[in-house]
């Protein structure tokens, strides 16, 4: 549905969102599995976000399909699922060049965002992305022309005023540049969000961080409990700075090891060379993207492509991949556009979603398995990290029974 306008409110497919008349802040906190939001209030590190759910507003909600950053930080500004927007993935075959491309920018996106169309109806808008891979997504439909500001810890560095709407950024907000993989990256949109706010430059601001940490390191460890702390800290910063602020995150995150600790991951395009090499099947994993040292590109969901069509096995393949062990649902792509609300033109021809203790890869060769040398490994992008917690500052009127889902955030926001 296209954009409409009024003076009050701008609706985006089917949806109104009534202005702001405050000073709203969305985050979402990249992995944000409830466990990490249970296990920091249960140990007293998260005081505002304890308050917020004890006078504020807090739900579980449901993330979009695949459990991934890219597409749900997009239905997180749309306020839709990937069945709208299109972006299913942060990797994809294109099914009819049978090109494999990585998604860098907003170029394979359908419609608007909620962010562009406030922008367009004259509010403020921010946007901060820890990884630029999402600043240039984002960024679809803003432009500093228009009084918005978008970019990335990761390369602030390389803001300009023409192109970012700000320069000078690790200068303006007296911070060095945090390395790719580290918590600091993420601490450092906060920061700069919040300075944004504190300069009264903004009306409506997006803050999404990095889930280097939460790969890392599970709930109640050390590591996870000082990051989850700052930010914490920094939610009770921006709320003393006057905004009405709702959280949520892209997904959740599971361990992925056998009991002997290694990687629990089933190398699902090696098994179908060695069954049904005539078909030349191709595994596409669309968690992979260039942090690679976050999960190797091993998560929860895959899409087979083959290269050589078969639907006369098709029904034979999937019984086979369904017995597998690790499998815990096999379905044809219409199958899963249907279930799950995903474009069904980016589909292959099975999708594959994998135990909540597993991942799926391609071909072993594809893989650096050695990155999990030093720690287990922690991933995403199956159904058991579709739960994420969706919360609010303040408590809101009607709190009716609904089914919540993370791309619910703005309206939450907005129209409560």
């Amino acid at each position: 549905m296209p954009l409409t306008k009024s003076s009050e409110f701008v609706e985006l497919h089917g949806r109104k969102y009534q202005l702001p008349t405050q000073p709203l802040v969305a985050v979402c906190i990249d992995g944000f599995d409830p466990e990490y939001l249970e296990r920091g209030c249960k140990d007293g590190i998260l005081p505002v976000l304890t308050r917020w759910m004890k006078t504020g507003f807090h739900t579980t909600a449901r993330c979009a399909m695949p459990s991934l950053t890219c597409p749900n930080n997009l239905s997180i500004i749309t306020g839709a699922p990937t069945s709208i927007h299109g972006i299913a993935g942060n990797y994809f075959l294109d099914k009819f060049s049978k090109q494999e491309h990585m998604v860098l920018d907003d170029s394979t996106m359908h419609g608007s965002t909620i962010l562009a169309d406030l922008a367009d109806a004259g509010k403020r808008v921010a946007a901060i992305t820890a990884k630029d891979k999402l600043r240039r997504i984002i960024q679809h439909g803003l432009s500093p022309v228009k009084g918005a500001i978008c970019f990335s810890s990761q390369c602030a560095s390389e803001c300009s005023l023409e192109e970012h709407g700000i320069a000078n950024v690790a200068s303006w907000l007296g911070q060095p540049l945090p390395p790719q993989y580290s918590g600091e990256l993420s601490l450092f949109v906060l920061d700069a969000g919040l300075k944004l706010l504190q300069e009264g430059r903004v009306d409506v601001m997006y803050l999404t961080l990095s889930d280097y940490i939460q790969h890392k390191y599970a709930p109640g460890a050390p590591e996870a409990d000082d990051f989850m702390s700052k930010i914490d800290t920094r939610l009770g910063a921006l709320e003393q700075a006057g905004a009405l602020i709702a959280v949520t995150g892209d997904h959740g995150m599971s361990a992925k090891s056998a009991e002997n600790g290694s990687p629990n991951v089933l190398f699902l395009e090696d098994f179908l060379a060695s069954q049904w090499p005539e078909t030349q099947p191709r595994v596409i994993c669309p968690i992979a993207d260039s942090f690679v040292k976050h999960h190797g590109a091993l998560g929860g969901f895959v899409r087979v492509h083959f290269m050589v069509e078969c639907p006369q096995k098709i029904d034979q393949i999937l019984g086979a991949i369904r017995d597998l062990p690790q499998v815990f649902l096999a379905w044809t792509g219409d199958e899963a556009a249907a279930n799950l609300e995903m474009p069904v033109d980016r589909e292959g021809d099975i999708v594959v979603i994998a135990n909540k203790d597993a991942v799926i890869g391609a071909r072993s060769s594809e893989h650096d398995m050695s990155i999990f040398a030093s720690h287990p490994l922690r991933s995403h992008g199956g159904l058991s990290e579709q739960e994420i917690p969706l919360l609010r500052s303040q408590a809101i009127a009607n709190c009716r029974d609904r089914e919540w889902r993370n791309f619910d955030i703005f309206d939450l926001l907005l129209n409560h």
